[in-house]
């Protein structure tokens, strides 16, 4: 089997490119695996992009909301304090007569 230098070369090769594959199959084993949790993470950071997104929206609508009505509240306590202050002007003026 093993007869001359170039057996032995031929043979440590071999074993060197065994062993070379076996090293590459091992790294891109853990580059996969690293690149599935970078997906992963990717993943649940999109998905807390995403409900940032909604609580922002819902606010800014609640704060549309709420200034829409703003005015309708701001004219009605002006109509009922202008209410009050003639009904205290009604009453001081019959008062002085």
């Amino acid at each position: 089997m093993i007869e001359t230098t170039k057996d032995i070369l031929y043979l440590v090769i071999s074993f060197v490119v065994l062993l070379l594959t076996i090293f590459l199959c091992w790294v891109i084993f853990y580059v996969a695996m690293i690149l599935r949790e970078v997906k992963k993470v990717v993943f649940d950071v999109r998905k807390k992009i995403e409900l940032v997104e909604a609580v922002l929206t819902t606010l800014k609508e609640k704060i549309e909301h709420t200034s829409s009505y703003m005015k309708l509240l701001v004219e009605s306590a002006e109509n009922i304090v202008e209410f009050l202050k003639n009904r205290k002007e009604e009453k001081t003026g019959k008062k002085r007569k």
